[in-house]
């Protein structure tokens, strides 16, 4: 997909941003979103406003939300889940608030959402709160759903906006208006809120990886998954993925075998090695988990597929600015032996 220049409003450059796609909104001109996934390098998506508008008296119904709401959004602007949400809650008349004590309201990725019920859990009273940016499991769900009044989720990104949304990362559904499919394990969306494409050097729109898009109108950023009767299953982001001694091995189809069993959080990274490459690796908060999960890998997973080293992370995941858990700060981190033990 190919378009000529598109004179779009670069939101991030603007003082206001919020201001700033209202003014767009209203001059029917298209936006830019700078964003950088976990895993790949910065792209700047372009999409006109209408695709996130016209989603907004659904976004409105799903959380609840109308002008007499305060919506704490303790993460930053630059973040297109945040940006969505600060600009859904102008559209509705909402107001943003500095602090957890004003709201009604708050937006935060699932790392987030660990870090306050582990240090702060009464920030969370009676506030309505909203996780998107990586999966919620449903037991993070429920431990902050015994301190906040209601927790609701969304999957969604950058270039496809709101996919699906229900209580947690078990129980999504696709929302109206939107299709999902399944094609050799990746997710496939035909949407009227996707977007327009990624701007060129030579300022023109057009697709490139992870954006692709079919005859049909059927478009996929690589997200792993499945679609199971009205579920949608989100097992990976597009591109997470290790290589090693040769086999590309892709994360979302080891992580979630793993986290089945553990009590605690996990991740797998791929650690540089000499001769593999790379090499796969588990990084557990609960060390009382290693046996178990170890076993569990041994029973189901294929040799390629098995993590080679275990380490306990003695202290606080790595985030990225957008609160979301950081894959390659963590690998920096367990490379280097910070806060982390060597598990036999």
């Amino acid at each position: 997909m190919v378009e000529h220049r598109c004179d779009p409003v670069d939101v991030g450059a603007c003082r206001d941003p919020v201001a700033a796609v209202l003014a767009a909104h209203h001059e029917g001109r298209r936006l830019l979103l700078r964003t950088s996934g976990t895993s790949s390098s910065a792209r700047v998506v372009v999409r006109s406003t209408d695709s996130w508008f016209d989603s907004f008296e659904l976004v409105t119904a799903l959380f609840d939300l109308d002008a007499g709401g305060r919506v704490w959004l303790p993460g930053p602007l630059s973040a297109t889940m945040n940006l969505f949400a600060a600009v859904h809650a102008a559209s509705v008349g909402a107001s943003l608030v500095r602090a957890s004590t004003e709201a009604t309201h708050v937006h935060l990725t699932a790392a987030m959402l660990r870090r306050i019920l582990a240090q702060e859990p009464t920030t969370l009273a009676g506030l309505r709160v909203v996780v998107a940016g990586e999966a919620l499991p449903a037991g993070l769900h429920d431990q902050a759903e015994r301190h906040a009044a209601a927790v609701g989720h969304y999957y969604g990104a950058a270039e496809l906006s709101l996919v699906a949304a229900g209580p947690h990362s078990d129980e999504l559904r696709a929302v109206p208006g939107v299709q999902v499919a399944e094609r050799s394990g990746q997710l496939w969306v035909r949407s009227p809120y996707v977007c327009d494409g990624y701007l060129g050097e030579d300022g023109c729109v057009r697709d490139a990886p992870p954006l692709r898009r079919d005859a049909a109108g059927w478009t996929t950023v690589g997200d792993r998954g499945a679609y199971v009767g009205e579920r949608v299953v989100v097992t990976g982001r597009g591109g997470d993925a290790v290589t090693t001694a040769g086999a590309t091995v892709p994360l979302a189809e080891v992580e979630p075998v793993l986290r089945a069993v553990a009590g605690g959080q996990l991740w797998v990274v791929g650690l540089p090695h000499a001769y593999l490459g790379q090499v796969l690796t588990a990084v557990l908060s609960d060390p009382a988990d290693h046996e178990v999960a170890r076993a569990h890998a041994r029973r189901v997973l294929p040799a390629t597929h098995r993590p080679r080293r275990w380490y306990h992370l003695d202290g606080p995941v790595p985030t990225t600015e957008a609160g979301k858990v950081d894959p390659l700060a963590l690998t920096r981190l367990v490379s280097a032996g910070t806060h982390v033990r060597r598990l036999a």
